[in-house]
């Protein structure tokens, strides 16, 4: 296989994976919109999460997911060791990469919602299934 059918199947593998991340970001902010209350409109609930301390734990899987949006509208060539470094971004977040700093904040909430919500845990094993066919670091 050459280079750039390589990339493309890497590029292939990887464009699957910000679905999954969304579904998931979708699941967690249903769960702790249920813990928070009542909200209003959607643009109340919109403003609640992207500026709420309650919500503020969500913000590095939003902005890994903004990131590897962005990624991937590039037109640039995806390596195997690019790829596996997004692998280990979202995995320092979900598991089971290490985390530290503000993944690990986002770490202890998310294993928290990861057991109390049948939609979370669904959503983690989606994702883990497409990060499992990425290359890892090595």
């Amino acid at each position: 296989m050459n280079r750039t059918n390589e990339s493309d199947v890497l590029r292939a593998s990887l464009q699957a994976v910000p679905r999954a991340l969304r579904t998931l970001h979708k699941a967690l902010i249903d769960v702790e919109t249920v813990y928070f209350g009542a909200v209003g409109s959607p643009l109340e609930h919109l403003q609640l999460i992207t500026n709420h301390p309650h919500f503020a734990w969500l913000q590095p899987l939003s902005a890994l997911m903004a990131a590897l949006d962005e990624a991937l509208d590039e037109p640039e060539t995806l390596t195997s060791e690019a790829i596996a470094g997004w692998r280990a971004a979202i995995e320092e977040l979900v598991g089971p990469g290490a985390a530290a700093g503000a993944a690990g904040e986002f770490r202890s909430k998310y294993m928290i919602l990861l057991h109390d919500s049948p939609d979370v845990a669904i959503a983690h094993g989606a994702l883990r299934q497409l990060l499992g066919q990425l290359p890892r670091k090595i």
